[in-house]
C-alpha cells in the first residue's frame, strides 16, 4: 500500500521541490540546462547558472534565458498538475540579473488536468535530429503549436517555400561563421564530449552518425554521433520563426516559455520539434530572419516540425542533472529537520 500523502495534504515547499525537479525535463540549447532553483517558504526563484552559459555561442545570453523559460514553463505547469497556482514575477529584481522569476502568491486552485497531461509529455518528450517522415503537419495541429505560444506571449510565423530557402542559404552562412571560431568549435566539443554520467551534454546517441541530406541544413556538431540516419528528406517539414515585439532578456525568458508550450503541445499531438539556433546565433544570419519577418518582431528560434518517422525508434533522452544539483532546499530544511 501507499503510504504517500495526497498532493492536497504535503507541505507547499515539497511541492515546490518537485516542480523545480520536474523542470529539470525542460529543452536547453547543447543540454546546458543552466538553471538553478531556491526553494524558499512560499516561494521558488529561479536563477542562472553562469558556468552553463555558452559565452561564444551566446554571449548575449539569448538561449541562456530562452533554456530558462522553458524550465520555468515546464515549473508552472508542475505545480498546476499537483493544484497550485503561482504568481510569476519575471526579473523581479534588477540588482540582481540572475535572478531570472519568482513563483509566488502560490494558492490551492484544484489540479489542473490539462496540465497533468503536460507533465506527462514532458518525460516522453526529446529531440529526434534525423529527417521525418514523408507525412505532411495536418494543419490543425499547426494552428495548436501557434496558439500555445501566443499564450505565452511569443507569435510562431510559418514559412513559405521561398522563405524556406532563403532560411537554408543563411543557415548554411551561420554553419561557416561559426566554423571558423575556434572558440565556439572549443563550446560545441566540450558539450558533445561529455559522459553520460556527467548529467549535461550531447551524448553520441543522440547526434547524427552523418549530416542528414535535408533543405535546411542543421547543426555540424563537427563530430558524427553514432544515431543512424535514415535516407529520408525534410520535404514534408514545416519551418517556422518563434518571434517576438522585444528583443529583451525578458522577451527571451518569455520565448521560452512559449518554446516549451509549443513542444509539449507538439508531443502530445505527435508532431516532432527540432529547434535550430545556429541561424540566430550570428549577427549576420539573425538580421536576415528579421527580414524574413519584414522587420515586425525580433527572432528568437526556428524551429523544424515533422512528423518522425514511424519506422525508427526515437533516440535516447538526453541525460539529466540530479535534483539535488539543480535544486537548493537549505533555506526550507531547517523547518523539517
Amino acid at each position: 500500500m501507499s503510504h504517500e500523502k495526497p498532493a492536497q495534504d504535503r507541505p507547499l515547499t515539497t511541492a515546490l521541490a518537485e516542480a523545480a525537479a520536474t523542470a529539470g525535463y525542460a529543452p536547453s540549447v547543447h543540454n546546458t540546462q543552466p538553471w538553478r532553483w531556491v526553494v524558499l517558504p512560499d516561494a521558488l526563484e529561479l536563477r542562472i547558472v553562469r558556468d552553463r552559459q555558452l559565452t561564444a555561442t551566446d554571449p548575449e545570453g539569448r538561449l541562456l534565458a530562452i533554456s530558462c523559460g522553458a524550465a520555468l514553463h515546464h515549473a508552472r505547469l508542475a505545480l498546476a498538475a499537483e493544484g497550485w497556482t503561482a504568481v510569476v514575477e519575471r526579473l523581479p529584481d534588477p540588482a540582481q540579473p540572475d535572478l531570472l522569476a519568482r513563483l509566488t502568491g502560490l494558492h490551492r486552485s484544484g489540479t489542473d488536468p490539462d496540465a497533468m497531461r503536460m507533465v506527462q509529455c514532458m518525460q516522453v518528450r526529446h529531440t529526434d535530429r534525423r529527417p521525418v517522415s514523408d507525412e505532411p503537419v495536418p494543419t490543425a495541429a499547426v494552428g495548436d503549436l501557434a496558439r500555445a505560444a501566443a499564450a505565452e506571449g511569443t507569435r510562431l510565423q510559418l514559412l513559405d517555400s521561398d522563405q524556406v530557402m532563403e532560411l537554408a542559404a543563411a543557415a548554411s552562412r551561420a554553419e561557416v561563421v561559426e566554423a571558423k571560431d575556434p572558440q565556439v568549435r572549443e563550446e560545441l566539443q566540450y558539450w558533445t564530449s561529455r559522459a553520460a554520467d556527467a548529467g549535461t551534454g550531447l551524448p553520441p546517441e543522440v547526434l547524427p552518425e552523418q549530416q542528414p541530406q535535408t533543405t535546411v541544413p542543421g547543426r555540424d556538431f563537427g563530430r558524427p554521433g553514432t544515431l543512424p540516419v535514415g535516407p529520408g528528406h525534410d520535404k514534408a517539414a514545416v519551418y517556422a520563426l518563434l518571434y517576438g515585439d522585444e528583443d529583451e532578456p525578458d522577451s527571451w525568458l518569455r520565448a521560452g516559455e512559449a518554446l516549451s508550450a509549443l513542444w509539449l503541445t507538439a508531443t502530445r499531438l505527435g508532431v516532432s520539434v527540432v529547434p535550430l539556433s545556429g541561424v540566430a546565433e550570428v549577427p549576420g544570419t539573425r538580421q536576415t530572419l528579421r527580414q524574413l519577418l519584414s522587420g515586425l518582431g525580433f527572432p528568437y528560434l526556428v524551429v523544424r516540425l515533422g512528423i518522425a518517422d514511424p519506422a525508427h525508434a526515437g533516440p535516447p533522452h538526453t541525460p539529466r542533472l540530479p535534483a539535488e544539483q539543480v535544486v537548493d532546499t537549505s533555506a526550507v530544511r531547517d523547518q523539517h529537520s
